[in-house]
């Protein structure tokens, strides 16, 4: 194993005990958690290869709609075109590199507000002021660069690497576990952001990390989640899935059935018999992470009268959830940086975080020929 940070015997030795087996495995050392050498390796060798979920399609609905992203520090625009086909580009002017979208929202085209450039929906250079005498300007080298872009069960996936895989190849296992859920039939009825002190792969443990829910949760849902049922099938690239006895995510749920898996590498989906929830967690620096949480329901439920008051009161809940979470995940970013934390031994309810150390682990320090 190549280590690219704090290449020590000591911290090497700490690092490899997580790759052990389970029952012997401990929790990876701090500093790989606190890291700007590790969070550079996160971003070219994970964050510019793999396909990254971005959101619905119903956030750009219709034609002219767009939305801007930074995807560590790689600022894009998703926008869909007259046609009603999505685009992706690189949100970056090919004049000065100044982004030419803020936000979201509807538009004909995209003008640079430093010198006024103009593209299309399609990303085209359509417009140019005071250009005519640049000897070699050519629009067609000069349009927004494209993105990768590809769609599922009505989810927008865009992918950095021209040369990485389609993506229902790479998410093949995902789509035969949950095609039940016919996430496309759905609508978004509540989209929570939020952001954490502390490292995203913190979250994204989190989100699968059952050892955690009888104590912290225990008076949220953790006691609708019965110990004994827990039956991980452990899956190739960190993934893991699960289907467990739970209550819907709200104040006064009933027993229900439930569903959970992991998307490498940001995308945690869990799932109730009324709602699906997943959760898109986006590093912005070592210690800062912005959390985005969406609330599915079939569309049918949107007409109802009182639809607007039903969401709210799954939306309170998550409130109550993640009121529990963030001080405690945040203390866990804190701990890092102590010289007495090592990293302790898991627990068989940590198998899924085992699982998905390892991969990650191993895109990071592996060698090139065998990442």
């Amino acid at each position: 194993m190549t280590m690219h940070s704090d290449d020590s015997p000591t911290q090497r030795s700490r690092l490899e005990a997580s790759l052990a087996p389970l029952r012997e495995a401990q929790h990876m050392p701090g500093y790989i958690y606190d890291s700007d050498a590790v969070f550079a390796l996160e971003k070219e060798k994970v964050f510019m290869k793999d396909w990254l979920c971005m959101g619905r399609v119903e956030e750009i609905e219709n034609p002219g709609d767009y939305m801007t992203a930074r995807v560590l520090d790689e600022p894009i625009v998703l926008a869909r075109n007259p046609e009603g086909r999505v685009n992706a580009f690189a949100n970056v002017c090919a004049h000065r590199g100044v982004e030419v979208a803020t936000g979201s929202g509807n538009t004909k085209e995209f003008s640079c507000p430093y010198h006024g450039w103009l593209y299309n929906l399609n990303g085209a250079l359509v417009g140019a002021p005071y250009m005519k005498e640049a000897a070699g300007l050519d629009p067609a080298s000069s349009k927004l660069k494209p993105i990768r872009l590809e769609v599922w069960a009505g989810w927008m996936f865009v992918n950095f690497d021209r040369d990485a895989a389609p993506l229902a190849d790479s998410i093949a296992h995902f789509t035969n576990a949950f095609v039940f859920l016919r996430q496309e039939d759905c609508r978004l009825a509540d989209r929570v952001v939020t952001e954490w002190d502390c490292n995203w792969t913190f979250l994204v443990k989190n989100l699968m990390d059952f050892y955690h829910t009888w104590a912290l949760h225990e008076d949220s849902f953790g006691r609708w989640i019965p110990k004994e049922d827990f039956n991980y099938e452990i899956l190739d690239k960190g993934s893991f899935r699960l289907f467990y006895q739970a209550a819907p995510m709200t104040a006064d749920g009933a027993s229900r059935f439930a569903c959970g898996d992991y998307l490498a590498p940001n995308m945690n989906l869990l799932s109730r018999c009324d709602c699906v929830r997943p959760y898109v967690i986006w590093p912005l620096a070592p210690n800062k992470t912005r959390a985005i949480s969406y609330a599915l329901f079939p569309k049918e439920h949107f007409d109802l009268p009182d639809f607007d008051e039903r969401v709210s009161v799954y939306h309170d809940f998550l409130d109550q959830v993640v009121y529990e979470d963030r001080d405690i995940v945040q203390s866990l970013q804190r701990g890092m940086g102590s010289r007495n934390y090592h990293g302790g031994r898991m627990s068989h309810f940590e198998e899924p975080i085992h699982n998905t150390i390892r991969y990650h682990v191993s895109r990071l320090f592996a060698p090139p020929s065998a990442a």
